[in-house]
């Protein structure tokens, strides 16, 4: 609850982010030694050179998929980490498909989500980029690592009426939040949004 707290503090107003925020136990997603900060508005680092997202930018970006508030039914999200963001997603979607290309961070991300028993989420180890079109299309696709665009493929596997959010690169120090809004087959509307920081965006798999 507490951590639900600062996350409204930080301009987080829909319920039902809030509540799952305050559901999952985040320090069950790091490592003992920072279990102490598992609590804070922070990232934290997960290894792989990789962190666990702020809690606020967590929500933010989950709040931006609930078009005006609505249930989410089919959830793509790129870059699993640890597990965290997935968690959460699991929470108000119908479905979460999540992929990370680093065999060690799926790996982890498999052991710390497994004590949930997540019925509704499926983890998949490849390349992001490519997404997953044989479980397209999507109502929303949520990117946890920053590109200097967003990939065609992410493009093309978003459904007709659904949204896109995703970190992008404006310059080597400057990183935006966009939101994409698939409006018709070849149409779609871009919002530039908040000023975040995240990992890079990488192709392949290691």
């Amino acid at each position: 609850q507490d951590l639900a707290r600062k996350v409204h503090e930080a301009g987080i107003k829909n319920p039902q982010v809030l509540q799952a925020i305050a559901t999952v136990p985040r320090h069950s997603f790091v490592d003992a030694g920072l279990h102490a900060r598992a609590y804070e508005d922070s990232a934290l680092p997960i290894g792989h050179q990789q962190t666990i997202s702020k809690p606020s930018v967590v929500a933010r970006m989950i709040e931006l998929l609930h078009k005006n508030k609505q249930p989410l039914g089919k959830v793509l999200e790129i870059g699993t980490g640890c597990g965290y963001q997935a968690a959460v997603l699991s929470l108000l979607a119908q479905e979460v498909y999540s992929i990370e290309r680093v065999r060690a961070l799926h790996d982890l991300a498999r052991t710390k989500l497994r004590p949930f028993r997540i019925s509704n989420l499926r983890l998949i180890y490849g390349d992001g980029i490519r997404g997953l079109p044989q479980a397209a299309p999507f109502d929303g696709i949520i990117l946890a690592a920053a590109g200097l665009g967003v990939p065609d493929p992410l493009l093309d596997q978003l459904a007709i009426g659904g949204r896109l959010i995703a970190p992008v690169s404006k310059s080597e120090t400057e990183q935006q939040l966009l939101l994409i809004e698939r409006v018709s087959s070849h149409r779609y509307q871009r919002t530039a949004l908040d000023e975040v920081f995240f990992v890079p965006l990488q192709s392949g798999v290691i």
